[in-house]
Formats: structure tokens, sequence, C-alpha cells
């Protein structure tokens, strides 16, 4: 990958890759709405196409935390439900993702975003305790995710959306979603080998290094996830990604 073969990372490129480790972490520890920050960062720092191959085995390494910590809290009926869409979804974000250009990747990239952000939104602001049983729901919602996690890693979103239509408790929640991703992710990494090319020996001695911001961000993520004020956290979350958004749509 060109951006590598140089050495030539810059100091701003790995500010904000360590951070976007980070977030990883804080995702992964049960702090959910927050990995689509580490999207935008990693976008930031590198090309959109070639960041979401960086990003991929970071994921991995902090799904396997997330299944080892709140496996017990798996709800496996959830991801048999929804995981065949997933990977609908992914085949057809290969296929969409493989023709395009940088540009129309980076502009995918923020609308996807910025749509994710909305979807977010408007899902807090719903009040209806209504559960969707009909198989359209988790058809469109996990289709989507697919799409979504494979052209952005971005399909922690809709995957969030269907979890809260479901009224998953908060532990059932964070289990279930750490299995789903974990096998997701891992059926990712032969696109971004093979067809995509974005993962090479280069990109995962990249990630090695990365790998103790991962760590900081569980630990700390741990102790927060308790804590954390949820109201005001996801406002400033959905804030904060949307502008990262557009600064991505005018980079």
């Amino acid at each position: 990958m060109t951006i590598f073969e140089a050495s030539t990372i810059s100091i701003s490129a790995w500010a904000l890759a360590i951070s976007a480790a980070i977030v990883i972490g804080l995702s992964k520890a049960g702090i959910k709405g927050i990995a689509i920050v580490n999207v935008t960062l990693m976008a930031l720092a590198f090309e959109a196409k070639e960041s979401t191959g960086i990003v991929v085995p970071l994921l991995i390494f902090g799904d396997v935390f997330a299944v080892i910590y709140y496996n017990r809290h798996a709800q496996w009926s959830y991801i048999i439900r929804f995981l065949p869409w997933m990977i609908f979804g992914i085949l057809i974000g290969v296929l969409l993702g493989n023709d395009l250009d940088e540009q129309a990747f980076k502009i995918g990239m923020a609308i996807i975003i910025l749509v994710s952000v909305g979807m977010m939104y408007w899902w807090d602001k719903r009040k209806s305790k209504t559960v969707p049983t009909h198989w359209l729901f988790a058809g469109t919602v996990g289709t989507i995710a697919g799409i979504t996690t494979m052209i952005g890693n971005l399909g922690g979103a809709f995957s969030n959306i269907y979890f809260l239509a479901m009224r998953v408790p908060k532990n059932e929640f964070i289990g279930t979603a750490a299995w789903l991703f974990l096998i997701i992710n891992i059926i990712k990494l032969p696109f971004h080998i093979f067809i995509w090319e974005t993962i090479s020996t280069e990109t995962l001695l990249f990630d090695l290094k990365l790998i103790p911001g991962i760590i900081l961000g569980i630990i700390v993520g741990i102790k927060v996830v308790k804590q954390i004020k949820d109201d005001f956290y996801r406002k400033m979350i959905l804030v904060l990604t949307a502008l990262g958004a557009i600064v991505i749509f005018f980079k």
C-alpha cells in the first residue's frame, strides 16, 4: 500500500490513528455508539478506502476481548436472525466498493456516516415501545448493516438500531453484538486481503503498534461504562461524528 511504502506517516496521522485505536477499545468495552468515531478518525488520517483495511484487524482484536468479557450475556437467537442478512449485505458492499474510486468512496463514507448519525438520532427520539417482529425489518436493517460494515466499517449504527428495536437489555446487547461483529469482521478479512487489497503485511505491522491504544481504551471503557451519563454522551458523540463526516467530505 502506497501510504506505508515510504514509511512517512505524519505525526497528525499517528495521533489520529492512536485516537481511533483508543476509541475502538472504548467501544468494545461496551460504550456503544462511539465506534463510528474511529472510522472518521482513520479516514481523516489515511485514504478512505485504505483506512477500512487498517481498521478491520483492530476491530477483531477488540471483538475477541468483548467476546471473552461479555460472552455469558450473548443471545444467539438475535445473531441467527440477523447474521445471514448482514452477510448478504457484505457481498453487495464488496461489489459496490470494489468499483468506486477514492473520491467516490470518500463521499460515500461521509454520506453513510451522516445517515447513520441521523438514524441513531431518530431512534433516540422515538418513543414507541413496540418490538418489530416481521422478517422484513431484520432483513432490511441487516442488509444495510452488511453493506455499511463492508464499505466503511459502519455497520454498528444499524445493528444498534436493530438491537434497540428488539429492546435487548444492556449486557445482552453488548454480549450479542460482540459475537455478531467478531463473526462479521472475520468474514470481511478475505475480501479486504484478496479483492480490495486493503490489508497487507505493512498494514498489519502498523496495526500491531496501535494495539496498546486499544488496550488502554478497553481499561478506561470498563470503568467509564457504568458511570457515564448516557443522554449527554450520545448527544456529544452524534455531534462530533457528524462534524467528522463533514470534514471527510471536504478533505
